[in-house]
């Protein structure tokens, strides 16, 4: 019996060590130590097969010290993505779209809340699934460079500045402001030169010229790693300058790290270390391809590559330990910064209630984008706004009745949207009447030639074609399950069928207005559809209050305030060959013909009066400031919105400039005549240029100032954009 009391007690003091001095040695677990000390002692402890399981997107749990399992992979475009419900946001592109940087700020604050509170309910069921997680790969800052690309759709258009702007915000946005804690870690993608073509991501070498780097492909990562503090990168699928983007010592070290002092974690595209040496031949085998990636400085795999690897490439003296210790590093830092080591009542960003996901407040703030992002783009003699009690109305097209042109891509799903005909019904008056049909298909000539429509439409008072293009024909390799180019358009026309559709309504009665709703992520071509329609609107891909907000549009309810972040060509005759990555005669900047839309173009119901630019002096230093103002005034009967936008042109350099460059914008609401000053300050930044080296340099001779409400092109005037122009001397 003593003997046994002995054994007891021993067994108990035993047990009772044995838990302390886990606790002591665990102390990656202790929140009240130093975070650096937590993560160092972390890696001590781990053995270098179980360092490579944590550099994949599916990284294990390592339960001998209690580390649990995570997946990185989660995706948050437009709203939380493939991970059941969520607020259902405008496609990126439609974001851009609205050119407010405040919209962007409070919209990625809700997805970031949105994603807390699925994160919380996701642990407590122990679902650890892909897309369950924190670390949210948006936004796309690529340059959309060419109307061809699918994926452009996800972007924030083909101006550095704008996309900088608005990643800038998303950013700020999702992350939060807390000095320790993330609320959700964004990321910065496709690192860099990336725009397609689509169906050669994984094999094309993009070869930009160094001012082109600088210039255009380049801005926009630097603001997000800079100014926003993005917590991740993710390098691209191609080569640039003839190594695999998520290989490229000059990307990935000497840009990144050293140049802009990037403090996260850089991840891989997809399978993009897999195609180092599956498809861009640049590497013989796996464990030198995975050995490539992390000295250049990719520290999470998306794929198994390294899982499988990395003991190999170190055992066989292609990568060192210290190496995998220091990438490792990165990616504790950034789990440690949304606090999946600490208790959960640490963290303030976990304050947050289930009744967060699609709350009333943040369908509200998806109507808000949706109306801010629908471009009018013709409005004839007025024909829009429609009158509510309208005698007859006739809706048809494709994606009029359609919940997928409301997504785009990356999507969440809801339980509450409204597509383009219930946002239309539900305005009319009980007395009008409306009549639906499809009428054709998406893409091709219908089946069946009986029609039973284009004469009813035509005799309506009105009739409202819902036409453009969904998910099923532009989009990611793979996502876009009707085109034969993996997503990417490489006939930028409106499907034919729909032209000989419209014209043929068109034909049977020219006085009743024929109201064109296009839906679509890219530009389209459309000299044919300006010459049949009365109004055009471009939608995009609106998010789950598209239709609501497109009706109050129609109906006068809100007066339209979007402008276009891509220029829009009258045909492909007008761009360079789509694999070119030189920007010469690309987008707005550096195009020498007139597009049919162009960038920054958007039409109001409401005519904008703008004065002259009031600029103090005529001649400036290179380090002073320019302070530009001018007065607008709303001379409508509408309270409306307008966005006012800055441009430079004509840069005094002996060497390839853009034609015009924005620099600044505003977005403005005004009440029915009321008038107000803007000013914006013209800093030595901003009017930086890059020459041929990758320079910047402030120039110094006459330069043009423009503010207005598109760019300043010839077409922007023949389409009633205001401009001022004024020309200032740097000394």
């Amino acid at each position: 019996m003593k003997f046994s009391f002995r054994y007891i007690f021993f067994a108990f003091f035993l047990s009772y060590s044995t838990q302390v001095l886990a606790q002591e040695e665990f102390i990656w677990l202790d929140p009240n130590r130093d975070t650096e000390e937590r993560i160092d002692a972390l890696l001590k402890a781990m053995t270098l097969e179980e360092k490579a399981t944590q550099m994949i997107d599916q990284s294990k749990g390592i339960p001998r010290l209690q580390v649990p399992e995570y997946n990185w992979w989660n995706e948050a475009l437009h709203g939380v993505a493939r991970n059941g419900r969520a607020t259902v946001f405008p496609q990126a592109i439609g974001l851009a779209s609205t050119f407010d940087r405040d919209l962007l700020f409070r919209i990625s604050t809700a997805i970031g809340a949105e994603a807390r509170a699925k994160f919380l309910v996701a642990q407590e069921m122990n679902n650890r699934s892909k897309y369950a997680g924190l670390t949210f790969w948006s936004p796309n800052v690529n340059i959309y460079r060419d109307p061809r690309w699918g994926r452009g759709q996800e972007t924030y258009g083909e101006d550095p500045y704008l996309s900088g702007q608005m990643g800038l915000n998303f950013v700020k946005g999702l992350q939060g402001d807390h000095p320790k804690y993330l609320q959700a870690a964004a990321c910065a993608k496709h690192f860099a030169v990336h725009s397609g073509p689509e169906e050669d991501r994984h094999i094309f070498d993009a070869v930009p010229t160094i001012q082109d780097l600088n210039e255009t492909y380049l801005p926009a990562f630097e603001v997000l790693v800079k100014e926003a503090k993005v917590e991740t990168v993710m390098g691209a699928y191609n080569r640039v300058f003839g190594d695999p983007a998520c290989g490229s010592a000059i990307l990935l070290k000497d840009i990144l790290r050293d140049k802009w002092e990037f403090e996260g974690h850089v991840v891989s595209d997809c399978g993009a270390i897999y195609d180092f040496f599956a498809n861009h031949k640049t590497h013989s085998n796996a464990v030198e391809a995975t050995a490539a990636a992390i000295n250049a400085g990719t520290d999470l795999n998306c794929g198994s590559i390294y899982d499988k690897n990395v003991v190999a490439a170190v055992e066989q003296g292609l990568l060192s330990e210290k190496i995998v210790d220091n990438r490792l590093k990165n990616l504790l830092q950034t789990r440690f910064k949304l606090g999946l080591f600490d208790p959960v009542d640490m963290n303030p960003y976990n304050n947050v209630s289930p009744d967060t996901v699609e709350c009333k407040s943040h369908r509200q703030l998806a109507y808000e984008a949706a109306l801010k992002s629908v471009v009018l783009l013709k409005n004839e003699k007025n024909v829009l706004p429609l009158k509510k009690d309208i005698r007859t109305l006739y809706v048809l097209g494709p994606n009029a009745n359609s919940g997928e042109v409301l997504l785009g891509n990356y999507y969440g799903v809801s339980a509450n949207q409204t597509n383009i005909l219930e946002g239309i019904v539900s305005k009319v008056s009980l007395g009008t009447s409306v009549n639906y049909k499809q009428g054709i298909l998406l893409d091709r000539p219908n089946v069946n030639p009986i029609d039973w429509t284009t004469g009813a439409a035509a005799s309506a008072d009105a009739c409202i074609a819902v036409m453009g293009i969904s998910g099923l024909l532009e989009g990611e390799e793979g996502e876009a399950l009707a085109s034969s180019t993996k997503g990417d358009r490489l006939d930028i026309n409106l499907p034919k069928n729909q032209i000989d559709y419209l014209r043929k309504i068109k034909s049977k009665n020219k006085n009743n207005p024929l109201i064109v709703v296009l839906t679509g992520g890219s530009p389209m071509a459309l000299p044919e559809l300006e010459e049949i329609a009365d109004a055009i609107l471009f939608a995009w891909y609106p998010g789950q209050e598209g239709g609501e907000a497109i009706a109050d549009i129609i109906f006068g309810e809100a007066s339209p305030s979007a402008k276009l972040p891509i220029t829009f060509p009258k045909s492909l005759d007008q761009l360079p060959t789509y694999d070119d990555y030189n920007m010469i005669g690309r987008t707005y900047r550096y195009m020498n013909e007139d597009p049919l839309y162009p960038f920054g173009f958007g039409l109001s119901y409401v005519d904008f009066e703008f004065s002259s630019i009031s600029i103090k002096d005529q001649a400036y230093k290179s380090s002073e400031n320019i302070e530009v103002e001018l007065t607008v005034t709303n001379k409508g009967t509408l309270k409306a919105e307008e966005v006012i936008q800055l441009y430079i042109s004509d840069y005094p350099v002996k060497f390839k400039a853009p034609n015009h460059s924005l620099k600044d914008f505003q977005r403005l609401s005004l009440e029915a005549g009321e008038s107000r000053k803007i000013a914006f300050t013209v800093t030595p930044e901003m009017r930086q240029v890059i020459n041929e080296k990758g320079e910047k340099i402030v120039p110094k001779g006459l330069i043009k100032i423009t503010v207005g409400n598109s760019a300043p092109l010839k077409r922007s005037i023949e389409l009633g954009a205001k401009l001022q122009t004024a020309q200032v001397k740097l000394k």
